[in-house]
């Protein structure tokens, strides 16, 4: 094969291949309404519940909501943006429904709750972060790997952090010596 042929050859399968996921106006169109339609379904049936189950039901509905919508979009175009706004999508998603369902506890239980979900958002967030700057495009080897390490960093700083605040809020059930080593072991456990 000459290289003529094999540059139109390599067109045409590029071409193809690209058209065969992207998606029409009309699908896009008949996706955005499907995804209404679903999330009107799922509030009619929220509606039928009581209390914190209607409140929780109602976050999943819109979590999955979100969710739809930003799968759309990365559907739409690939990028690297639309995969970060897809994976913050589902990790606001979750955190609203977790942090709806500690609405059942109360006291330390509930703080407890509430600092956990937000320790697993912000694990997901960064994961988030990293993998977008790791996925990051036009950008030089050494300066990708930097950024890409400081990132690392940053995220593992903050996932730190948050797991420790989780890790005291548990600690404050207890009292006198024991509160005393739990908060001390904490400190230990994540370098505070």
């Amino acid at each position: 094969m000459t290289f003529r042929k094999k540059l139109i050859y390599m067109s045409a399968v590029a071409l193809i291949s690209t058209s065969v996921f992207a998606i029409t106006p009309e699908e896009h169109k008949a996706a955005k309404a499907q995804i209404s339609a679903d999330y009107k379904a799922a509030k009619t049936h929220c509606s039928s519940l009581k209390s914190n189950a209607k409140d929780v039901c109602e976050k999943e509905a819109k979590g999955r909501e979100k969710v739809a919508g930003a799968e759309l979009d990365y559907r739409v175009e690939a990028s690297e943006r639309n995969r970060h706004k897809l994976a913050t999508a589902k990790a606001d998603a979750s955190y609203e429904v977790a942090k709806e369902k500690c609405d059942d506890l109360s006291g330390n239980a509930k703080d407890v709750c509430v600092k956990d979900a937000k320790a697993a958002h912000v694990r997901d967030i960064e994961a988030a972060k990293v993998s977008e700057a790791r996925h990051e495009k036009n950008v030089a080897p050494e300066v990708k790997a930097a950024d890409v390490s400081d990132a690392k960093k940053e995220a593992a700083q903050k996932v730190r952090e948050a797991d420790y605040k989780a890790a005291v809020e548990r600690c404050d059930s207890l009292a006198g010596a024991a509160k005393d080593t739990c908060v001390a072991n904490a400190k230990r456990t994540y370098g505070m």
